[in-house]
């Protein structure tokens, strides 16, 4: 694609990587396949071409407006037109470039900036999270049927115990902020998982966060202040004892793969992040890659599953088809799924945003998955399970707890 960017523009480095993206793109229309707004809107604006235009535009000097925030926010950033794109178009970074772009050059409604304001206050701290939530569960009898179905049930495990750090093979796991409140069975079950094939996961509770939803919130000097707190947990830890960085939710998993690039521009952590990055493992390699022969005598793995790849995993991290082979691995039967690519709607805050658009995917998604008559839904990400519990008819599990018999 041919730019005319501002000198302006092109004289940060930002700017020039910009460039350096639309460029790439030969606007061939392929990733429109593959846009969940696009195929729901049918608006050129709304897909990943049409929005590489607008930023283009940005760039060029075009001033910004209500209309071009508006195409560029309902962008689910589930990266699925990565995937697709033949010419390896880096979308999420270019469209998190043009939303700060549109962050410094054009005043929210009030009312938006407020919204977003109590989102970046509220989820990314897991007290004030816990706390909303319960208020929300005391008062769900009262709320119309649509909102009670927003606010999932109280997950419970009969299992209260985290596993004693007693094996020579040590990993660090995170917390994360809202998965401790809306299924803490989901972290046990994987401690108990990994106990069982001889590794002993460390919790680190003071992480909490790992940025994403600072991060998508268009706060990003808040996410790199996150990523550099965690860093300084994680670090003496890493180099100490644990092997590696392990995270359930593949939303996190993604965000902490990406601190390497999130802080390229800080001299005192850009080391430390890249090495971070690169030792953080979503769970699923981690048990892709062992033996599970101890796994299998106590599992009953007759069920019928349908499973939903999580955008995080199979776009963000490039992990399509790891959680099938370990299931299938252990005898569960997996249902089929059409359009397994497109994005269920929850992606992160995105579904308290755009509840319309959101929802409707949801419904779409979880449509699809019902659709080979499972006994249950699988997934791998606390967001994705949250929002298909709305739509769904079926129990919405986080894969790792199929692997635990307790």
């Amino acid at each position: 694609m041919q730019t005319r960017l501002t000198a302006q523009i092109l004289a940060s480095d930002t700017g020039r990587e910009a460039e350096t993206i639309l460029r790439a793109c030969v606007h061939c229309g392929f990733c429109t396949a593959t846009c969940p707004t696009y195929q729901l809107l049918g608006d050129e604006l709304d897909g990943p071409r049409g929005r590489i235009y607008q930023i283009k535009q940005l760039l060029e000097g075009a001033g910004p407006t209500a209309s071009v925030q508006q195409h560029l926010d309902r962008c689910l950033l589930c990266r699925g037109c990565e995937t697709t794109c033949p010419s390896g178009v880096a979308y999420g970074r270019l469209l998190e470039i043009g939303r700060g772009y549109m962050a410094d050059h054009h005043r929210r409604h009030i009312a938006d900036g407020v919204f977003r304001w109590l989102l970046r206050k509220i989820l990314p701290h897991s007290k004030r999270f816990s706390l909303l939530l319960a208020l929300g569960r005391g008062i769900r009898p009262l709320l119309p049927e649509r909102h009670r179905r927003s606010i999932p049930d109280k997950r419970t495990t009969s299992a209260t115990s985290w596993p004693a750090p007693i094996h020579p093979r040590k990993m660090l796991i995170l917390d994360g902020c809202v998965q401790p409140s809306l299924a803490p069975s989901i972290n046990l079950a994987a401690a108990q998982v990994m106990d069982r094939l001889g590794i002993s996961l460390i919790r680190t509770p003071q992480a909490s966060c790992c940025g994403a939803v600072e991060h998508h919130l268009d706060d990003h000097r808040a996410s790199r202040n996150r990523a550099r707190r965690n860093i300084d947990l994680w670090w003496p830890l890493l180099n100490g004892k644990a092997e590696a960085l392990v995270i359930t939710a593949s939303g996190c998993a993604q965000m902490a793969k990406e601190y390497g690039h999130l802080l390229a521009d800080d001299p005192h952590y850009a080391e430390k992040a890249r090495q971070i990055a690169s030792r953080t493992r979503d769970i699923a390699e981690i048990i892709d890659n062992e033996d599970l022969a101890s796994l299998r005598g106590d599992l009953d793995p007759r069920s019928r599953v349908a499973f939903h790849a999580s955008c995080t995993l199979q776009h963000g991290q490039g992990l399509s088809g790891v959680v099938e082979r370990i299931l299938l691995r252990l005898g569960y039967r997996l249902t089929p799924v059409s359009d397994a690519h497109l994005c269920c709607g929850s992606a992160g805050a995105y579904s308290l945003l755009h509840p319309r658009l959101a929802d409707e995917l949801g419904r779409q998604k979880s449509a699809r998955l019902q659709a080979g008559e499972p006994e249950l839904i699988a997934t791998a990400n606390i967001g994705c399970l949250t929002h298909l519990q709305k739509s769904a008819n079926r129990p919405v599990v986080h894969w790792i707890e199929l692997l635990n018999p307790e």
